[in-house]
């Protein structure tokens, strides 16, 4: 598995799909464990990640560490990655062309690691994931199941950087995340 996902990194890491590719510092591939049951996906690496090639490394990231931290999930157990592998410029929303570009890879991540339950991070990341209407301050927190998959969504922690009144929202949905994780275990 580890293999694989080595492989279509390297690949990723040379993609020129998009302009993005000729922007980038490094692609954003993904970080974490090939064999995670939970899986988080943003949308799109910022200025840190870009830097590092590493996703959710900056503030955000490590405001998410600490939610991870809260409800006893281990920041090593889970995969982390984004729709796009690299940085928009000034961090702007993907473009539908770029998203069009990039979701392969995911597509092939999220195969490649098989993890019981998808987490979106943010309106983009769920709007292309789970439904193109999705409105992030009515539906975070709900479940919803595409094929073999479990998959909610929670604020982006960039979001709750930006307007701290929603963090009690994500912990509530953060602790429901590890006890649908602890459920899928001892089933």
């Amino acid at each position: 598995m580890e293999n694989k996902l080595e492989e279509l990194a390297k690949v990723c890491a040379s993609c020129q799909k998009c302009a993005l590719g000729a922007t980038r510092t490094n692609s954003v591939f993904g970080t974490g464990n090939p064999n995670a049951e939970l899986m988080f996906v943003g949308e799109a690496p910022g200025e840190q990640e870009d830097l590092s090639g590493v996703p959710f490394v900056g503030r955000a990231g490590q405001l998410l560490d600490r939610y991870l931290y809260a409800v006893d999930i281990a920041r090593k157990d889970v995969y982390i990655a984004n729709i796009l592998k690299c940085r928009p410029p000034k961090n702007r929303d993907p473009l539908p062309d770029e998203e069009t570009a990039c979701i392969d890879y995911l597509r092939e991540q999220v195969k490649i690691i098989r993890p019981r339950i998808i987490v979106c991070l943010g309106r983009i990341s769920a709007m292309k994931l789970i439904k193109p209407d999705f409105k992030i301050t009515q539906e975070h927190g709900k479940w919803f199941e595409k094929g073999n998959y479990l998959m909610t969504a929670v604020y982006h922690p960039a979001a709750l950087l930006r307007d701290p009144r929603k963090k009690e929202d994500m912990m509530e949905d953060m602790k429901r995340i590890a006890e649908k994780l602890n459920e899928l275990r001892e089933d």
